[in-house]
Order: C-alpha cells, then structure tokens, then sequence
C-alpha cells in the first residue's frame, strides 16, 4: 500500500476536528473549529446537522493542506463522534428533517417516566445494559417522529433515515450509498441488543421506532464505504468507526479485560475492558460494548462523572479565582493539605455510582483560613475522588482491581491532578504525550480496516511516549482524604432541597 496517512474525523459536542495521523500513528497536522450550540428551551439542545457536515469537509480540507500531501496519500479515513445525538433525515435528498438533538437534551425525560411506570425499565435494562434515561438516543428519536409534521407518516413509509452523528456523515461521505453505524455507537441507542448484537425488534416497538430506519451495524474496523470523488479529488475509504469514549478506550489501547481508561473533560468518562462478559452492574453502571472485531464483541462498563473540567471553568468563570485551567495545579500544589476543604460538584446532579439528578453541589469544611488555592484543590481532588469511587464500583461489579489507569482528555494535561490521582487510586496513572486518544483511536480503527495495521496489538506496539505517575501516599493518608469525600458525599445526598427536588 502506497498511501499511508490516515485522517480521523473528530466530531463532538463542541467542535468538529480532523487529525491526520502517519504510518507510525504520530499526529501530522489537524484543523478544528467550534460548533454552535442551540438552546430552544431550558433543558433542549440542538445541534445543526447541515453545519456539522459541511465543518467536516471544511477541516478535512484544511487538515490534508497544512499536512503539504495530496488527499491520494490517505490511506483510509475514521470517524469518531458524539455518541448519542440524533438525526433523522431524508433518504432522496439526504436533508435533516429537524435539528440533530444533542446528547445532553432532556426532552425525552417524560416519556422515559412513563415507561418506567409501566414496568418496563427491567427489559431495557437486560436488552441494552444502559439505565431508561433520555440521555440515550432513541427517546429523541421519538420525539422527533412525534413532533415533526409527517415525520411517523413518512418513516413508515420508507422516506426517512435515522442514525447518530457517525451514520450521517458516512452517509454524506458516500453520497448516499451507506446507511450503517458501529457497534458501539448502535449500543448507546435503547435499541440494540447488546447480547444478540442486533436490533432489538420489542424495543423498537416500545419506543415506536420503525426498523426501517436503522441503520446496518458493522464491526468497529472494516470497509464501511468510499467518499464521493467530487469531496476529495480521489476515493478514500471510510474503514473506522467508533463513539467518542470507545475510540478513546481503543486509542488507549485498553485491549485486556481489566484495563481500564479515564477521558477528563467537562465531565468525565471512566470505562473498563471486561473482555467477552457483559457484566451487569449492581452499581447502575453502563454495560456496553468495547468494541467489535471481525464479529466478535469485546464489552465494557462505564461510568459517567457529569461535572469533572467544569468545576474548573466555575472557577475561572464564576468566581474569577483563576484566570486559565493550568493555574489550580499550581495553586494546589502551594498547599500541604487540603485543610479539611471539600467541593461536592454536583452542579447538574451526580452521575454513576450515585445518579442523583437531583443533588446540588456543596462546597463544605470552609474556615477563614480558607483560600482560593483551597477552592481549586478542592476541585481537582474532587475528580479523582469521584474517579476513585467509579473503579471501585467497577472492582465489586467484577471487573477486577486496576493495576494502572491510563488518563486522556484537556483536564490530564495537569500534573497535580494525576499525580493525586495516583495516590488514591494506590496504582500508575499512565498518560500519553499525545492525549488525543479518541482521534487516535479512529485513526487505529480505519488503518486496522484497510490492512494498514494487522490488528490491535499492532497499533498497540506502535512507538508511544507516556508520562506516568507512580503512587507516592501512605495508605493512611488515603483512607483520611477518603472518609472526608464520604462525609461530603452524605452531607450532599442528604440535603433537604435536594430531596425536595426528588420529591416534585
């Protein structure tokens, strides 16, 4: 093969990238640019799928540019994405029929009440591994053929195509050839049977979706289509598929059952490999796939942080304590202690092990000798103390004990962070100089699809540089730090407004 390079396609939920990785995997050039974000109603948001798709084709352009390459010596191109946002639209003309409704949309929270009353949370629960929550896509699905004129009409019909970001932009990319997603983006739906690794037929009636929207779900690696001449100049490949944190857990290469990854950025996202089990969480944590190769389902739990960076941008935004990110490492690494000071950030509510929408954040232990470098080490210790809990939760749902955990994402760039990471986890935090693992594990996929890399443990033996912090605390201190997290974490769960809250 005389092309080399690969190009990742990078789409999230606030901005639209493209990195071009070389025969070795090392980055080579990449463009971004940020993506608009619309908020019709307080708890709606929307993203523009037209936008979207014409940022893609602006920055694959820009990326193979400033790389000095003709767009011949791509080799294969992969797609990486917000997982859950969806996207209904046209099959003639390919038109959205409505704005793609974002991951973080609540719209579908009514309808997912009304089938938890019905008694029907335990079956989704088996079928998908995921909680009944509007978080997953096919709650915006239905809404979407409910609320837009013609729209339940026309997709029984046959006129109408649903998919997450990844199926559209292939579909765009091939010029309207392919209707297909992966297995992990088609995991994150509420409708695909993640232990069949088909769409799930009493499901999609429960929700009112017709099959004949759905895309075709193919293996994570392999020759999904060929762009359109006119896009390129030439026909790459689309061979590489993955939602954002599976990309990221593969780009880790977290291959072995056991391993495990942690992505930091306005939340978080911690998932563990477990191999062919689908382990069912006695946490409320998320069963779902790993990844899928030559047929066959590696799984993973996974456990959300909702507020991990943000609480960092509160205080840069809120509070003006900080005038950028980088500034809390230094602040909290001017203290010997963190004075008894606990951030509890659940700004939005708490996510796994806890899922408490209804929590509020709690700032506690507060003296007059209190300071802001107390404020922002409160807030990073509260990620690694919320990162702590995940893989404990993750040990007694079977996964096994971490031996090391491997950290990406804009928030693992700070040294003080991972290095108290390290302490209270007990293990290694490993982190890549190149801590754009989503992209690169993209890249991976889409070479692995195309022959360019014979698999995982050959990309995994890929040159890499890793930064790792070796745990340096006493047990003792550990456990202290600990129980005073815990003491925060009931003072939160227990507060009579939150409560309240829960109640209405």
């Amino acid at each position: 093969m005389t092309a080399g390079h690969i190009l990742a396609i990078d789409q999230g939920t606030t901005s639209t990238r493209a990195i071009l990785f070389d025969r070795q995997g090392a980055p080579v050039s990449s463009a971004q640019v940020e993506l608009a974000q619309h908020y019709p109603r307080p708890g709606w948001v929307e993203h523009d799928a037209e936008h979207i798709w014409r940022d893609t084709i602006a920055m694959i352009r820009e990326a193979i540019a400033k790389a000095g390459i003709e767009p011949a010596a791509l080799a294969a191109i992969g797609i990486t994405n917000q997982r859950e946002t969806a996207v209904v639209w046209d099959r003639k003309t390919g038109e959205p029929i409505h704005k793609a409704i974002v991951w973080q949309d609540r719209r579908g929270a009514p309808l997912c009440e009304r089938l938890r009353q019905e008694g029907h949370e335990a079956l989704v629960r088996e079928r998908t591994g995921l909680l009944l929550d509007s978080y997953f896509s096919a709650t915006k699905l239905a809404w979407l053929l409910d609320h837009v004129e013609g729209a339940r009409e026309r997709a029984a019909a046959g006129e109408l195509a649903f998919g997450t970001i990844d199926s559209f932009l292939l579909w765009r990319l091939t010029g309207g050839k392919v209707h297909a997603t992966d297995a992990t983006n088609a995991s994150r739906t509420l409708l695909f049977d993640i232990h069949r690794q088909r769409w799930c037929p009493e499901l999609c009636a429960l929700f009112g979706v017709p099959e004949a929207m759905l895309p075709e779900v193919r293996d994570n690696a392999g020759r999904f289509g060929a762009t359109e001449p006119d896009l390129l100049g030439v026909v790459v490949p689309v061979a590489g598929m993955a939602g954002d944190q599976h990309a990221a857990l593969f780009g880790q290469a977290c291959f072995a059952p056991g391993s495990a990854k942690a992505t930091f950025g306005t939340g978080a996202f911690v998932l563990a490999n477990t191999g062919d089990r689908a382990l069912a969480s006695g946490h409320r944590l998320l069963t779902t796939l790993a990844y899928r190769l030559e047929g066959r389902p590696a799984y993973a739990l996974e456990g959300s942080i909702f507020v991990a960076g943000a609480a960092v941008k509160w205080l840069r935004d809120g509070l003006g304590i900080i005038e950028q990110a980088a500034d809390t490492a230094d602040l909290a690494a001017s203290l010997a202690d963190n004075g008894g000071v606990y951030l509890v950030p659940a700004f939005v509510g708490l996510g796994a092990p806890h899922w408490r929408p209804d929590a509020r954040g709690l700032l506690t232990g507060l003296t007059l000798g209190a300071s802001a470098a107390h404020l922002a080490r409160a807030a990073l210790e509260a990620t690694a103390y919320q990162t702590h809990d995940l893989a404990e939760a993750m040990r007694e749902d079977g996964a096994g004990a971490l031996d090391v955990l491997r950290v990406d994402g804009g928030m693992s760039s700070n040294d003080w962070l991972c290095q108290f990471l390290a302490d209270l986890l007990g293990v290694p935090v490993e982190r890549p100089a190149m801590i754009e693992t989503t992209a690169l594990g993209a890249a991976w996929l889409a070479g692995i699809g195309v022959g360019l890399w014979d698999g995982p443990q050959a990309v995994a033996a890929l040159p890499r540089a890793i930064d790792r912090f070796e745990p340096k605390a006493d047990f003792a201190d550990r456990e202290a730090l600990l129980a005073g997290w815990r003491k925060a974490l009931r003072q939160t769960l227990a507060d009579p407004y939150a409560r309240s809250i829960r109640a209405a």
